[in-house]
Formats: structure tokens, C-alpha cells, sequence
């Protein structure tokens, strides 16, 4: 991927056990990439005028803000066991987690978050903070969730869309950091308009769509093998709706990496069904591309 010269891995921490599991994750990353590791903990209290102090009946280092001083504190120091002698710094931000990481994606390399962070309602599985990163922010989004200490295969979706190329790198990137191979799967179930206002035809050749699919695929993937000859490919043409088909294959994966939006998506869609999907269910942790 093209990055900035010294972008660092940026991973938001809230304290919460899924952050924590993004710190670790971040740190790996960082690792693997020879990049710095900065550690953000957007403080939106700051914002609300509420006693930031803390209390005066209490010990001295209680408050909000000495409580957020200690959540990046923490953080460094699970990064610095970790990863003895990579570049770590934190620091707490004022302003809601949103426009705080977003603003720290435009200076990163990458930015990492957990699937949920404080004060998620149980019936949500994944924090809006994930959801809305992965929709908006310019630098490719890592989501920690389920097992991130797999080593197998990266698992990346194809569409046949232009965003496949960002998307190939990505992943042969990572596939070539962790020394494991990239499994590239297409899903497909009936033929796909490629502009809009295009006639789809009513009956069609089951066979001959297989066909025309695994081109799609083939035509994705040439080039990747001679610029990556040691990282093993493995094709997978599956006939199933996209999104059940890359969660049920994130099940034998290190990682899944997905497109913000893919081939047939709608324009006004920041975020598509597919990637929205896996950062809901999948077994692994999901990095998404725009």
C-alpha cells in the first residue's frame, strides 16, 4: 500500500477489553511494517462541561481526565511488553472517537479499532465508532474481532469492481509480512449489471456464468502471482451470496480483506452489505478498503 513516509499504525483505545485486543493487534502491525505505533484515546468529555477533575472528597488521581491519561498509559505499556524497542507514543485527543480517528487517518498508515468498545448496548455486535472508520476513513481500517492470533491464510473478497486493486495489495502485503498464503474468493450467484440501466437477461447458462465468473476472478489476480512469487495463491469460485460466503471462509482465516463497496453496490452506500456483514460476523479480523 502507498503511505505516507513514517505513517504510524494508529489504534483507538477506550479502555475496554476489545480495545485492548486492537492494541495487540496494532502492535503486530506495526511490527511487521517497521512502522511507529501511536495510541489515541479520543476524551469527548472535555466537550460536555462536566467536572473533568477529580473529586475533592476523593484520592488525587481520580477524574476523567487522569482516567483517560491512564487508559493511553496502559495501552503504551501492553505495546511496549509486546514489542520491545518499536516506536510507541500515545496520546489523549479532545473530541468525540469519530472525527478524533478520522482526523488521525489521514496521517496513518493504517488505523485499528476493536469490534466494540465502552457502553455498547449487548445487542449491538459491532461499536457505530468501527462501522463509521470503515466507511469514511481514507487509510485502510483493521477491526479487531473474534481470533487475531491465527496463523493461516489471508482471506480476500473479489468482486470484478475497480476497488479489487487496492484491495489485492493490501492483502499480498500482508500475506507477504506474516509469511502465509492469500486465498482470493468471488462469490456469485446470478449475473451482475455492470452499468447501470443494463438488461439482465431472464434465463441464462448456468455453466457459462461459472465461466464467465472464474474469468472474473483469473483476470483480478493476474499480475499479483509475479510480483509476489513467494506468496502461494489459492482460488475459490463459490456460487453463494458474497457476504455468507466470505464469513463462513473467515472461519479458516488470519484475516479478511474486503472493499468499502464492491461490483453492483449502490452509489449513495459509503459502506456496502459485504463489509458491513463480515465487520459484524466474521471469526477474524476484518480489514476494509476504500
Amino acid at each position: 500500500m502507498t503511505a505516507l513516509a513514517g505513517a504510524p499504525v494508529v489504534v483507538g483505545v477506550d479502555g475496554s477489553k476489545s480495545s485492548m485486543q486492537a492494541v495487540a493487534l496494532a502492535t503486530r502491525l506495526a511490527v511487521a511494517r517497521g512502522r511507529p505505533l501511536r495510541i489515541v484515546h479520543a476524551f469527548a468529555w472535555a466537550e460536555l462541561r462536566v467536572p473533568l477533575g477529580p473529586d475533592p472528597l476523593g484520592p488525587p488521581e481520580g477524574g476523567l481526565a487522569n482516567e483517560a491519561k491512564r487508559i493511553v498509559a496502559d495501552a503504551v505499556l501492553e505495546a511496549e511488553k509486546a514489542a520491545p524497542g518499536l516506536a510507541i507514543s500515545g496520546e489523549v485527543v479532545d473530541g468525540p472517537p469519530v472525527p478524533v480517528l478520522l482526523d488521525e487517518a489521514r496521517r496513518a498508515a493504517l488505523v485499528v479499532l476493536g469490534s466494540r468498545g465502552l457502553g455498547g448496548f449487548t445487542g449491538l455486535l459491532l461499536g457505530s465508532v468501527a462501522v463509521q472508520l470503515a466507511a469514511h476513513a481514507p487509510c485502510p481500517v483493521v477491526v479487531a474481532r473474534g481470533d487475531i492470533d491465527r496463523e493461516r491464510d489471508i482471506l480476500v473478497g473479489v468482486s470484478g469492481s475497480p476497488a479489487d486493486e487496492k484491495v489485492l495489495q493490501f492483502a499480498f502485503e500482508e500475506a507477504a509480512f506474516r509469511g502465509v498464503g492469500i486465498t482470493a474468493l468471488h462469490a456469485f450467484r446470478y449475473p451482475v449489471a455492470g452499468e447501470h440501466g443494463d438488461m439482465l437477461p431472464l434465463v441464462y447458462d448456468i455453466s457459462q456464468l461459472e465461466a464467465d465468473e472464474s474469468a472474473v476472478l483469473a483476470e483480478a489476480l493476474a499480475g499479483w502471482r509475479e510480483r509476489y512469487p513467494d506468496v502461494p495463491v489459492h482460488k475459490l469460485l463459490v456460487r453463494d451470496r458474497p457476504s455468507r460466503a466470505l464469513i463462513q471462509a473467515a472461519d479458516r482465516a488470519s484475516l479478511v480483506v474486503v472493499g468499502s463497496r464492491g461490483r453492483g453496490g449502490f452509489a449513495g452506500l459509503l459502506l456496502g452489505s459485504v463489509s458491513h456483514a463480515l465487520l459484524h460476523h466474521a471469526s477474524c479480523p476484518v480489514a476494509v478498503l476504500r
